[in-house]
């Protein structure tokens, strides 16, 4: 599979365009109002996977306001199926239906349905349509969680002049001024979340092409539908327990072990937790990748971000458990003798940091996680389209061809 933006390698773990997580942290823009602090924003992470080029904060700034200005109202017919959905409904499905309904204004779908555009011209409204569907998330986000927590009203306000991860986190009720701010949190805490959400979808945006939710968005797309079908496919196969809910599994698993042992910081305690799960055929959760060789770059980038606020997390014990089983469980790992890779991944830490700053709705994570992975197959969605790349088709064998070519 033709694959541009994201590669990923055994030992260095996923680059963007050549470049590591760190050096996409230092090279890529934030929010110059937070001095220094921000993470950098998913819109810079967008223009550098689109171009190839590394955005100038001015560059960036306008991407902002681009997404802000395109993203300030869901269309009436979504808000109103969104609104309809049964509240208890799976977050991923909810996602899913509120993208497909957005078909409806696929400026790609209407041009080739009027037979008014050639192959060459079919990447311009692909591009138009993904830029429309990422700008949208943050409504669809807001809405859904609105649904699930709140009976349906609004938790926070979208901010025009704000950046795409702060109105992520304002609509899920999580900022100082824009939100209920519903957790109570004080400013600087507020600031930390939207630094999550910016890290978190940053370093989410894409996992090559393989992956069932790049893949799905690329067979999607193959078949020439518009980016709002392709990408709710994609949402489809996020939401499989063996991709995107990883995360929540951790989080489960964390909170039962802490109920069991005395406390984070006992090793022989948690080391002997480990053996029990391993000795009763279960797994470990948020360890080993199919890949990489090496801890993940990206839950690296997640306990920095830990490190960095040690009196934030100081007290929260599941927090804590975090970062002691990152010491302990390679060494039980690797002496079990049973895994490739007995290093932590991504998902050892992402939701339990959700989790920590109040949401705890666990299969709301991989709604984030689809804002996220939204920037990274729609862009090569529109590379598709550009490239003219022909329809997925693989050659598929039945069960007497693979025994012959067992034989």
């Amino acid at each position: 599979m033709f694959w541009d933006g994201t590669t990923l390698d055994p030992q260095e773990g996923i680059k963007f365009r050549g470049k590591t997580i760190q050096e996409c942290q230092n090279l890529l823009p934030g929010d110059p109002r937070e001095k220094g602090k921000s993470e950098f924003l998913p819109e810079s992470m967008l223009w550098f996977l689109m171009t190839g080029q590394v955005p100038t904060v001015q560059q960036t700034g306008g991407l902002v306001r681009e997404l802000a200005q395109r993203g300030k109202n869901l269309p009436v017919y979504t808000e109103r199926i969104m609104d309809n959905l049964p509240k208890d409904m799976h977050p991923m499905t909810q996602l899913a239906i509120g993208l497909a309904s957005m078909n409806k204004s696929s400026l790609f779908s209407a041009k080739y349905q009027e037979g008014t555009i050639g192959k060459g011209d079919y990447w311009e409204y692909v591009y138009e349509d993904a830029l429309n569907l990422i700008s949208a998330l943050p409504l669809l986000t807001g809405k859904i969680y609105s649904n699930i927590v709140n009976d349906g009203e609004p938790l926070g306000q979208f901010n025009p002049d704000r950046d795409w991860s702060y109105n992520i986190a304002s609509l899920l009720g999580m900022t100082f001024r824009d939100s209920v701010n519903k957790q109570h949190m004080t400013a600087d805490q507020c600031e930390d979340f939207t630094n999550l959400v910016r890290l978190y979808c940053g370093i989410h945006v894409d996992h090559e092409g393989g992956n069932v939710s790049a893949h799905t968005t690329h067979l999607v797309g193959s078949a020439l539908s518009d980016p709002y079908l392709s990408y709710s496919s994609g949402i489809m196969g996020l939401a499989g327990p063996l991709h995107g809910l990883a995360a929540q599994e951790v989080v489960r698993f964390l909170v039962e072990m802490n109920s069991e042992i005395e406390s984070p910081e006992n090793e022989k305690q948690v080391e002997e937790y480990l053996w029990k799960i391993l000795k009763s055929n279960r797994v470990i959760p948020g360890y080993g990748h199919a890949v990489l060789r090496k801890p993940d770059p990206r839950f690296e980038a997640m306990l920095r971000f830990v490190e960095d606020r040690q009196q934030e997390f100081a007290q929260d014990k599941n927090v804590q458990l975090m970062k002691k089983m990152s010491q302990v469980a390679p060494k039980v790992l690797a002496k079990h003798g049973k895994t490739k890779n007995p290093f932590p991944n991504v998902d050892s830490a992402s939701g339990i940091l959700f989790h920590h700053y109040g949401i705890q709705e666990l299969l709301f994570f991989t709604v984030i996680f689809g804002c996220s992975r939204s920037i990274g197959p729609l862009t090569q969605l529109v590379w598709d389209r550009a490239l003219g790349l022909p329809i997925e088709r693989p050659k598929s064998v039945d069960l007497n061809t693979i025994r012959s070519l067992c034989k």
